[in-house]
C-alpha cells in the first residue's frame, strides 16, 4: 500500500496518464468499515493520514468520471486535476455519521469542479454564466439527437425537462455551435482576408481626441446656447421651465399653480409657451418635444 501511495506522490495526470491511471487503479479500494474508521479519525481528530488515504483509495472514481467529459476537447490530465480537488474538498467535508458512502457523497464536488474548469477553458469567452446557463450547457449536448440545429418542438422539450425558456435553449445552441476567432489576422492571412479579423471592426472610438474635443465643443456650445435662450425669457417663465425640467427635485404643476395662485392649467400653458419660445432661440435643438 504503501508503495502504491509514493507512486501516486510521483506521478500527475499530466505527465504520463497512463501510468497515473494504472497507479490509482492499483490502489485498494475501502471496505464499508475501513471507510468509516478514516472518516471517524479525520473528522473527530483530524487525522491528516486518514485524509490522505481516503483521498488516495477514491482517485480512481475521479478517473472515471473525468473520462465521461472527454467530449469537451479539453486534455484529460486537467480534467483530473480538477476532479481531485473537488475529491479532496468532499473529503474535508464528508460527515460519517450521515450514513453515506464517500464516493456517493464525492460525485457532486468532483463534478462541480470538472464543471468550473469546462466553462472557464472550454471557449475564450464564457458560455455560460447563471445558474440556468450552466444547466442547460452540461445537458443539451447529451438531449440533442442530431448534429443539425433544434427544431422548434425539440427546444421547446428540452427547455420543459430543465426548467428554461425555449428562447434559452436556442441561444445556448447558438454559443455551443460558435467558434472562438482571433482578434488580429494571421501571419499568413493575405489582404482579401486579413480585414475579416475583429480588430478592423471592432475599435474603440470612446477616447478617439479629435471625438472628445468635439464632444466637449458640442456641449459647450449646447449650454451657451440654453443659457442666452433662458436668458430671453420672462422672469416667472423662466422659472417655470428651470424647477420642472432642470431642477433635481422637478416640481410638479400642482406645485407651481400653489406658488404662483393659478390653476394647474396655466401653468402647463405657461410652460408650453416658454418651451416654445426657447426651442425658437435655439433652433428647436436639445429640446424634448
Amino acid at each position: 500500500m504503501n508503495k502504491g501511495l509514493q507512486a501516486v506522490n510521483a506521478l500527475s495526470p499530466g505527465a504520463n496518464l497512463e501510468a497515473y491511471v494504472a497507479t490509482v487503479n492499483s490502489i485498494p479500494v475501502l471496505t464499508p468499515e475501513e471507510e468509516r474508521e478514516l472518516a471517524e479519525r479525520l473528522h473527530y481528530h483530524e487525522d491528516l493520514e486518514a485524509a490522505r488515504r481516503l483521498v488516495m483509495s477514491h482517485m480512481r472514481f475521479v478517473v472515471h468520471i473525468a473520462r465521461s467529459y472527454s467530449g469537451y476537447g479539453l486534455n484529460q490530465g486537467d480534467l483530473i486535476q480538477e476532479g481531485n480537488v473537488g475529491l479532496m474538498k468532499a473529503v474535508k467535508r464528508f460527515n460519517p455519521e450521515v450514513g453515506v458512502r464517500l464516493v456517493s457523497f464525492a460525485v457532486h464536488w468532483i463534478k462541480a469542479e470538472i464543471h468550473e474548469f469546462i466553462l472557464r477553458n472550454w471557449r475564450i469567452v464564457k458560455v455560460a454564466t447563471t445558474k440556468a446557463q450552466r444547466k442547460l450547457f452540461f445537458n443539451l449536448r447529451s438531449q440533442k439527437k442530431r448534429l443539425g440545429w433544434l427544431s422548434q418542438d425539440e427546444a421547446r422539450s428540452i427547455a420543459e425537462d430543465l426548467g428554461v425558456e425555449t428562447k434559452t435553449v436556442f441561444e445556448m445552441e447558438g454559443r455551443l455551435n460558435a467558434h472562438d476567432a482571433a482578434f488580429d489576422a494571421g501571419v499568413d492571412e493575405d489582404d482579401d482576408t486579413a480585414w475579416q479579423a475583429p480588430a478592423h471592426y471592432l475599435e474603440d472610438h470612446s477616447q478617439d481626441p479629435a471625438r472628445l474635443v468635439e464632444s466637449d465643443n458640442f456641449e459647450q456650445d449646447a449650454n451657451d446656447r440654453l443659457h442666452n435662450a433662458l436668458s430671453q425669457l420672462d422672469e416667472r417663465s423662466r422659472a417655470i421651465l428651470q424647477q420642472r425640467w432642470l431642477a433635481e427635485e422637478k416640481a410638479t404643476l400642482h406645485d407651481l399653480a400653489a406658488v404662483y395662485q393659478v390653476s394647474a392649467e396655466r401653468i402647463r400653458q405657461l410652460e408650453k409657451n416658454a418651451m416654445k419660445k426657447l426651442k425658437d432661440a435655439m433652433g428647436g435643438a436639445l429640446l424634448p418635444a
